[in-house]
């Protein structure tokens, strides 16, 4: 749903901050925006680690800074730069990981670790960002989220919680934002070849007995086996992200969408969402239009 809204670009080169930038997506992203031609802000929690990722980005006129999404006051870095003249146009945030575990054996302190890192790390981001982009009439925001968000799969209560709850904050995010010529754009993500799989954190309660032929224990059998293969090719994914970001190829007269799910896994997953709603609809549409006050 657009809701009839119009954007327009105010630059033809556009400087991106993107978050986790390291391997996978990030990274994908990164080398995709600068092939063409645009500003380049690279982040991860531990640039030392990566070195030769970082001087191919800044030999290339980009930048690579340290990042801590998890920090209170990630959202400094947009201040600093915005100080130093680099205007940021497009905020990518695309750090995260996924715990697996139960809901009932996962532990407070992971749940809070699991929102601080895929909620307010990009909220921190994105409150930061907005005051420079609203002034100046123009920004494009994105959140890349995860089909866990939709599916709701067992063992992935914290990470779907968390980007449950950054999808829902999008979509008001996009409403009010719309009218100062902001994009908000949520990348609903299957499977694809980063690190992602492999670098899985499970819970530190043991798993249960009881969960072990459950979909949860199942999931979390079939994550630890290294066997699980992904649908999506990053790259492309991240060439998909771009042309929506800057209205070219297939995002040429797209600007106005809010939504963008790619993977072939996701079509399934789409599919059950709507039929779990259509079924909500068809039981209890009755009920649902009989519990109004009496006129």
């Amino acid at each position: 749903m657009t809701d009839g809204v119009t954007f327009t670009r105010t630059k033809q080169k556009l400087t991106w901050l993107i978050t986790g930038c390291s391997s996978g997506l990030g990274l994908s992203l990164v080398r995709a925006v600068q092939k063409a031609g645009h500003k380049v802000i690279a982040t991860s929690r531990n640039p030392s680690k990566t070195p030769d990722l970082v001087q191919e980005i800044e030999s290339k006129d980009g930048k690579w800074l340290k990042l801590d999404v998890d920090s209170p006051y990630c959202g400094n870095i947009v201040d600093e730069l915005e100080k130093s003249g680099e205007e940021v146009d497009v905020l990518v945030n695309n750090a995260g990981y996924s715990v697996y575990s139960p809901i009932e054996t996962t532990t407070e302190e992971e749940v809070r670790a699991q929102m601080e890192t895929v909620f307010f790390g990009p909220l921190r981001l994105i409150r930061a960002v907005l005051p420079y982009q609203r002034k100046r009439k123009f920004g494009i925001i994105v959140n890349c989220s995860s089909g866990a968000s939709l599916e709701a799969q067992g063992s992935m209560g914290a990470y779907a919680g968390a980007k449950g709850g950054l999808d829902a904050l999008t979509k008001v995010l996009a409403k009010e934002v719309a009218p100062f010529n902001i994009r908000v754009i949520t990348v609903v993500l299957g499977t694809f070849n980063t690190n992602m799989l492999n670098s899985y954190v499970f819970g530190k309660t043991p798993l249960p007995e009881e969960y072990k032929d459950t979909v949860a224990g199942h999931i979390m059998s079939y994550i630890a086996s290294g066997k699980v293969v992904p649908n999506g090719d990053k790259d492309k994914a991240a060439k998909a992200i771009y042309q929506l970001v800057v209205g070219e190829g297939f995002g040429a007269g797209k600007e106005a969408e809010r939504l963008l799910p790619l993977g072939s896994d996701m079509t399934t997953r789409m599919t059950l969402v709507q039929d779990q709603l259509a079924h909500a609809k068809e039981v209890f549409g009755d009920i649902t239009n009989n519990v109004g006050i009496d006129k």
